[in-house]
């Protein structure tokens, strides 16, 4: 069967489509959350489903030219060069694979298969190989450094090359330190959303259809990864090695998120739906107290996994 022929379910045709909202959601999630480039997380998948699955139109022809060309461009002399390429070729493979083994899946459930697939391996890989972990670290702090540097030269620039203040600079380097020590979780929450785009595109290029990524208000996923989620707690709380302690909070930041999320939906679906002011509400309260928010969130996320709300609603209203 052709993956490309899973559709979502009808929507009501007399409620506006925003499909094109929730990608565009994914792409700013990309783009703030990403170690690697964000258009190569998102080119790569593209094209292995345009390999696999086949193109229609000029308009998929022309897309899949530029992910080539953004693909092959770089600097193929810099490690992180190949590091970001081999990932997102795992990544991709990974999700055309589920794809075409369980055509009928979710998109959320393909993504995860494909992040465990591929985190699988990257981390055998790397285990067998000694300093392997450490070179990585290093590759992504000295990216991540050479990032802040370029926006603190930018921000002198703008104040006439007066000196910024040492606080907003101190501030900045430990950011990159507590980054870098949780990278394969952003990289994790990054890659997951960067496929969210490749697939939506693919699916508008050679369909039409711009439901391929369903509303938050249904957003869930496997139910036994809370236990990820309270390993990890424990992991990261207990007087464990670092290293331990590491992945305990990786496990954290990346199940927090899609917790959050879900959490989020379920909270969408009791209210019916968010308005503007809604929208507005939520940005003051990511901008002001964005650990309130976040945390409430998740808090709703995980009891989802055992209140399971909506479907009783569900339930209760047939």
């Amino acid at each position: 069967m052709d993956p490309s022929s899973t559709v979502p379910p009808a929507r009501d045709p007399a409620r506006p489509s925003r499909g094109w909202v929730r990608a565009a959601g994914l792409l700013g999630v990309t783009l703030t959350t990403a170690v690697a480039q964000p258009s190569v997380l998102m080119a790569v998948p593209f094209l292995a489903m345009v390999a696999v699955f086949g193109f229609r139109g000029v308009g998929s022809a022309l897309l899949a030219v530029l992910a080539v060309l953004i693909v092959t461009t770089g600097m193929p002399g810099d490690g992180a060069w190949f590091i970001e390429r081999a990932w997102a070729v795992m990544v991709a493979g990974f999700f055309v694979a589920v794809s075409l083994r369980r055509p009928g899946a979710s998109f959320s459930s393909r993504a995860l298969l494909a992040l465990a697939g591929a985190g699988g391996v990257a981390a055998a890989v790397l285990g067998l190989r000694q300093g392997a972990w450490q070179t990585l670290d290093w590759t992504v702090r000295d990216r991540m450094t050479g990032g802040v540097e370029t926006a603190l030269e930018a921000m002198r620039i703008l104040q006439g090359g007066e000196a910024l203040p040492p606080t907003l600079v101190t501030a900045l380097y430990e950011a990159v330190e507590a980054q870098t020590s949780v990278f394969p979780a952003m990289l994790g929450i990054a890659t997951m959303a960067a496929l969210g785009v490749a697939w939506w595109v693919y699916r508008r290029v050679t369909t039409g259809d711009d439901q391929a990524l369903g509303p938050i208000r249904d957003f869930r996923f496997n139910d036994h990864l809370v236990w990820l989620f309270l390993g990890g707690l424990l992991l990261l709380v207990s007087r464990g090695s670092e290293a331990l302690a590491r992945a305990g909070a990786n496990a954290v930041v990346f199940m927090g998120a899609l917790y959050a999320v879900r959490g989020a939906g379920v909270l969408m679906f009791l209210s019916g739906g968010m308005s503007l002011f809604g929208y507005v509400l939520v940005g003051l309260g990511m901008i002001f107290v964005p650990p309130l928010v976040l945390t409430g969130a998740v808090v709703v996320g995980i009891g989802d996994t055992w209140l399971d709300v909506r479907t009783r609603m569900r339930d209760a209203t047939t």
